[in-house]
């Protein structure tokens, strides 16, 4: 294989971006597979999940929710610890963030390694880095399994349905309207990035998302799912990247082949199916690196540092 740049250094090109109406309380802002933010209008307050990178970024959003209400920005929520999708979140000045126990507990153990190394990895994503505060995000309110908040009379769930892109996997979910804010569990059109995933457990918890019957889904990355249609093909294409990525690489594993080798023909097995899914060559190296440990003798995912990434890349793109 040549050497491609570096993860998604060389990513330079600004996206478009669309600010969708779900209903009179849920919007979804997008941009070509970039990372989501959910929006939640309630009587009295607005919800915001999942901030964009850095406060800057985070200002767009913040004008586009301005043109459709005024209502105060009370709440914060993360779908998981990533970088790139909580430390915006000084920006909207919540009163509360909220995040699962799991998510706090990643973001004392792995916070900064995550931080440096999702900022060296994907510069682009972090326009105006400079405006991040000192130190990290930290949740003020977490819970297990599920929390409920009332916006008024709108009932606003907040669940932990099980792990998959990481170990904190949070959704928000409007009963009353059947609308779910998923985070990086689903994605579309774009790759999902499991470096930090539980292979095993990803399926079953596409399930519990599926049980719930969703009409309109907001993915991590990727458009606004906005039948129910597009909900299942957006559920039905990430269990599939997935499974397959994982059934290959377990199969080279038992086989007893080294991480290149399996790397390389888990890429070439999987490039005609998925290639042309948003940051697939960013994203291949590191799922099927989790992938190879979780099928050999790490149940859970090592921490990825700088050098982690660097000398991962080097060994597998090299």
């Amino acid at each position: 294989m040549n050497t491609k740049t570096f993860a998604s250094a060389a990513d330079l090109d600004i996206k478009k971006v669309s600010f969708d109406k779900l209903s009179d309380h849920a919007y979804a802002y997008t941009a070509e597979g970039d990372p989501n933010t959910g929006i939640i209008i309630g009587d009295d307050a607005v919800m915001v999940i999942d901030t964009q990178a850095t406060p800057v970024m985070a200002q767009d959003v913040i004008r586009r929710i301005r043109e459709v209400t005024d209502k105060p920005i009370k709440y914060v929520t993360l779908s998981h610890y990533h970088a790139v999708r909580v430390l915006g979140a000084s920006a909207y000045q919540p009163e509360q963030i909220i995040a699962s126990q799991d998510t706090y507990d990643l973001i004392v153990e792995r916070g900064e390694f995550d931080k440096a190394s999702e900022i060296g990895r994907f510069p682009r994503l972090f326009q105006n880095v400079e405006s991040v505060p000192e130190g990290l995000t930290w949740p003020t309110i977490t819970f297990t399994g599920k929390m409920t908040l009332w916006l008024g009379k709108l009932e606003v769930q907040i669940l932990q349905l099980g792990r998959g892109h990481t170990k904190g996997d949070t959704v928000v979910w409007l009963p009353q309207e059947k609308i779910l804010f998923s985070g990086d569990l689903v994605e579309f059109d774009a790759t999902p990035y499991a470096g930090d995933a539980y292979f095993k457990d990803w399926p079953q918890t596409l399930d519990a998302i599926a049980a719930l019957q969703p009409e309109k889904l907001v993915p991590g990355r990727g458009a606004a799912l906005q039948t129910p249609e597009q909900v299942q093909a957006g559920l039905a294409g990430t269990r599939a990247f997935i499974s397959d990525l994982y059934e290959s690489v377990q199969a080279g594993a038992a086989a007893g082949q080294d991480l290149r080798t399996v790397y390389e023909a888990t890429f070439a097995k999987l490039q005609p199916k998925y290639g042309q899914w948003v940051i697939f060559n960013h994203c291949m190296p590191f799922d099927v690196t989790r992938a190879y440990d979780e099928a050999t003798q790490y149940p859970d995912p090592r921490i990825w540092t700088a050098e982690r990434d660097v000398a991962m890349w080097q060994s597998l793109e090299g």
